[in-house]
C-alpha cells in the first residue's frame, strides 16, 4: 500500500500546564517538551506505522528545528526524498499548551510550510494520496488535481477551498466545527465524509446520509495533540485495505483513542499491533 502525504512539517513545542491560560492570563508551574509534528507530517508518520508505505512532500527550513522534525519519520522510513529545505525561512513551529484532561491550545508559525508551490509537487500523483490545509491551498488544490487514485482530503483547518477538490476527493475528514463551517458543501460530491466529534465518536456519510457511526473505546487522555492526524491516517490506511466503511471508522476511531493516551503528535501515534489489541479489548 502506498501513500502520498502532501502536508505540513513542524516542531511541536508543548507545554504541559495545570490549565490552559485564559485571555491575558499568564500559567506557571508547565512542563517543556519537543516533538515532531505538523499534521502532514503526523499523518504520514502515522500511516507508516499502521503498515503503508508512506512518501511526504513538504518543506523545512535550514536551522536546527529540521532535523528534530525530521528524526522520526527518518528513523521509521518514511520517503523523506520529496521534503525540500528553504535557505529563508524557518522550519515551521507549533506552540502548544495542554491541560491535565488532553485538551490543548495551539498556535501555528507555519515558517517554510507557506512557500511549499505546485512546482515542488510531482506531474502525477499515482498513490494514493493525503493532504490538509496547513500548506497553501493553490499546492494542495494541485496536488489533488494531479492524483490518479484515492484521494483523501483532512480539510483542516478550515478554510475556503475549490469545488474541483470536494468534488474530486474519495474521503474528507472533518471535526465538527470545521463541518459546520463547510456546511452541505461537503456531501455534494459522491465521496464519503467523515465528521469526528472527539470522544464521542465519528460518523461516516455518503451523499449527506449517515452510513455508519463508531465511538472510541475508553481510555485515559493526556494529550490530544496528533489524534485527528492518527484517525485520518487509519482511516485512509483501513479504506485502502478494503475494510468496510463501519470496521474502517472503528479502527480510526481506536487509533486516536491510543493516541491520545501518551504525549506528543508523532510520539503517540500506535502501532497496528496497539489498535487491534484495543478493539479487542
Amino acid at each position: 500500500m502506498r501513500i502520498t502525504v502532501v502536508g505540513s512539517i513542524n516542531l511541536d513545542l508543548v507545554a504541559a500546564a495545570p490549565h490552559l491560560p485564559a485571555p491575558g492570563e499568564t500559567v506557571t508551574g508547565a512542563t517543556l517538551g519537543r516533538y515532531p509534528g505538523g499534521k502532514g507530517a503526523n499523518q504520514a508518520y502515522a500511516a507508516e506505522k499502521l503498515g503503508a508505505e508512506v512518501s511526504l512532500i513538504g518543506r523545512v527550513g535550514d536551522d536546527a528545528m529540521a532535523g528534530e522534525a525530521l528524526a522520526l519519520m527518518a528513523d521509521l522510513g518514511v520517503d523523506l526524498s520529496g521534503v525540500e529545505t528553504d535557505l529563508a525561512a524557518p522550519t515551521g513551529v507549533a506552540l502548544i499548551a495542554v491541560d491535565p484532561t488532553g485538551e490543548n491550545q495551539i498556535v501555528v508559525a507555519a515558517g517554510a510550510n507557506h512557500l511549499v508551490t505546485p512546482e515542488q509537487l510531482p506531474q502525477r500523483i499515482e498513490a494514493a494520496l493525503i493532504v490538509q490545509l496547513e500548506l497553501p491551498i493553490a499546492t494542495v488544490e494541485a496536488a489533488v488535481g494531479r492524483a490518479t487514485g484515492f484521494v483523501c482530503a483532512n480539510l483542516a483547518p478550515a478554510a475556503p477551498v475549490s469545488e474541483m477538490l470536494l468534488r474530486r476527493a474519495d474521503l474528507i475528514v472533518v471535526n465538527e466545527t470545521e463541518a459546520a463551517f463547510y456546511g452541505d458543501g461537503l456531501h455534494r460530491g459522491g465521496g464519503r465524509v467523515v465528521v469526528t466529534k472527539g470522544a464521542k465518536g465519528a460518523a461516516l456519510y455518503q451523499r449527506g446520509v449517515e452510513m455508519a457511526w463508531a465511538a472510541p473505546p475508553s481510555v485515559e487522555a493526556v494529550d490530544a495533540t496528533g489524534a485527528g492526524d492518527a484517525f485520518v491516517a487509519a482511516i485512509t490506511v483501513a479504506l485502502l485495505e478494503g475494510m468496510e466503511p463501519g470496521e474502517a471508522l472503528r479502527f480510526a476511531c481506536a487509533a486516536g483513542a491510543v493516541s491520545v493516551t501518551r504525549p506528543g503528535a508523532q510520539p503517540s501515534a500506535p502501532e497496528r499491533a496497539e489498535v487491534l489489541a484495543l478493539l479487542a479489548g
